[in-house]
């Protein structure tokens, strides 16, 4: 059974810093791109950050520079790093795993980052 668990999210005065967490189970995660994505109330799920296996990476123009994705292929770990943290960076944030090789498109539960005075 494949599971993808977030963890780290919660309220953060605007400026602040949150590190996110997903944890992978069931799957053989150095073949999977790994991304984690937000979505805010009344708006569509918007892609944040992405990794590939060997570690290259894409950030939305968004949060480039301000937030760093990371992975650790030996815990089947996936991170977010988010420093200076803006009230639009409130969301929703799920973990996803998209296989490189044959089927597998999965996502976590979702963690809750609020940025807030």
């Amino acid at each position: 059974q494949v599971q993808l668990v977030e963890s780290g999210g919660g309220l953060v005065q605007p400026g602040g810093s949150l590190t996110l967490s997903c944890a992978t189970s069931g799957i053989i995660f150095s073949i999977y791109l790994m991304g984690w994505y937000r979505q805010a109330p009344g708006k569509q799920r918007e892609l944040v950050a992405r990794i590939f296996s060997g570690g290259s990476t894409y950030y939305a123009a968004s949060v480039r520079g301000r937030f760093t994705i990371s992975r650790d292929n030996d815990k089947n770990m996936v991170y977010l790093q988010m420093n200076s943290l803006k009230p639009e960076d409130t969301a929703v944030y799920y973990c996803n795993a998209v296989a490189t090789l044959g089927p597998g498109d999965y996502w976590g539960q979702g963690t809750q980052v609020t940025v807030s005075s």
